[in-house]
């Protein structure tokens, strides 16, 4: 037998009801707030991410799934979702629509790393995308979307977590301060923060080893050096927040993991998301589109991974709808009711009642087992005497009474009972 990839997942029938569940909820607070879903493609040439998501973060530089086409090409699974929405942007000239232009998505995502709770290679993000809009309110709007969110999946112990990392100016300062403070401990840390010394010593404050989060821990904070507009940017959103009545806490230490971010950060966070915790992430990234090579344009957004989610409510007992089965199971006793009990179906799904026949020759005793067992609410019974009557002997399963119904009065039997 072959097996599942490492790092991969099936979605069984008996639990897709969770991620509709969850997706309905995604679709319907991204829309109540003014945002369209987008879709793009699950690939996109590498030189996106490499410049996108940039080339001194882990994901590109370890965990991207890169390969050659058969034209000489390289592409790349996306590992995350914002890099395509920006290059669509782009490309479909947006900008030149209504702004600021809300987008959201619901994606399949590939990353190799280690597998983890929560965490695959092919993995599932909710995302949403704001660009045009500059203000702190934009940065409160886009939080707010992401707390709705959770608070509609009735999760009670999430908290957000936020910081300002400033902008390319005050940031420049930062960095240096970062150098000179690191500078004498390189030889004790691990090999990606020395390399991220260099090229990006921000990254280094975001680095996982136990051993180096020794020395990040009295690291410099990005908030003690913001410049005079990023401070002020940071406190509107922070006013804008306690408005809405948003609880938060700021911690200087989130940096998120992703070179396109600028000023706001933030997180949602669970004890039961595993060991990072983050179950919602995001922040603004008005350098992104200068980064691909094309004129700022000012944006915000967030990205939840539908795993977590799953595993945190489940962890919450939240609440989820039960698992439905078919409302009417047709049960044949013979043949010629069988026969009947297909025709029926067929009207009943016409009208948009869900229904199930015997496909198996079993038993009226056997269907009923199958019936009970795929969890249908109503058994209709179809034998001699109903085909001459033009009946059903219906059964409530979920209460076990019965009633004669006639074939043509099912469909809105079915309706008015479940």
């Amino acid at each position: 037998m072959i097996n599942i990839p490492k790092g991969t997942k099936d979605v069984l029938p008996s639990e897709i009801y969770q991620w509709h569940h969850v997706e309905k909820i995604a679709r319907e607070t991204a829309e109540t707030y003014a945002f369209k879903e987008i879709r793009t493609p699950v690939f996109e040439h590498t030189e996106l991410f490499r410049r996108g998501v940039g080339d001194t973060t882990d994901i590109v530089n370890k965990e991207m799934y890169t390969f050659l086409d058969k034209g000489n090409r390289s592409v790349t699974l996306r590992p995350e979702g914002t890099a395509g929405v920006a290059r669509a942007f782009l490309e479909n000239g947006l900008a030149n629509g209504a702004m600021p232009f809300k987008a959201y998505y619901l994606i399949s995502a590939f990353r190799y790393e280690r597998p983890q709770a929560g965490r695959l290679r092919e993995f599932h993000q909710f995302g949403a995308e704001l660009y045009g809009a500059a203000g702190a309110s934009a940065d409160a709007e886009i939080i707010s979307l992401a707390d709705r969110f959770l608070k509609n999946l009735g999760l009670k112990k999430v908290g957000l977590q936020i910081n300002s990392i400033g902008c390319k100016t005050c940031r420049a300062q930062y960095q240096q301060a970062l150098k000179e403070y690191f500078r004498p401990h390189l030889s004790k840390m691990c090999a990606d923060c020395n390399a991220r010394f260099e090229k990006n010593p921000l990254r280094m404050i975001d680095c996982k080893e136990e051993n180096c989060k020794n020395f990040t821990a009295n690291a410099p904070r990005m908030i003690d050096y913001l410049c005079e507009d990023c401070r002020a940017h940071f406190e509107e959103v922070k006013t804008l927040l306690g408005g809405a009545g948003i609880p938060f806490t700021v911690n200087p230490s989130i940096v998120r993991g992703l070179d396109y971010y600028s000023r706001t950060v933030f997180e949602f966070t669970s004890e039961a998301a595993g060991a990072q915790g983050t179950v919602l992430g995001g922040g603004r990234y008005d350098t992104l589109l200068e980064q691909m090579g094309e004129k700022p344009v000012p944006a915000v957004g967030f990205a939840a991974g539908m795993e977590r989610i799953l595993m945190v409510m489940a962890a919450e007992n939240a609440p989820m709808p039960e698992n439905r089965g078919v409302t009417c199971y047709l049960a044949g006793m013979d043949r010629a009711s069988r026969e009947k009990a297909f025709l029926l179906a067929c009207e009943l799904r016409s009208e948009g009642v869900s229904c199930e026949v015997d496909l198996m020759d079993r038993s009226v005793k056997a269907q009923f087992k199958y019936a009970d067992k795929t969890k249908a609410r109503f058994v209709a019974v179809i034998g001699e005497r109903e085909l001459a009557e033009q009946t059903a002997e219906v059964k409530d399963m979920k209460n076990s009474s019965s009633e004669r119904v006639n074939f043509r009065a099912l469909a809105q039997y079915c309706k008015e009972k479940i």
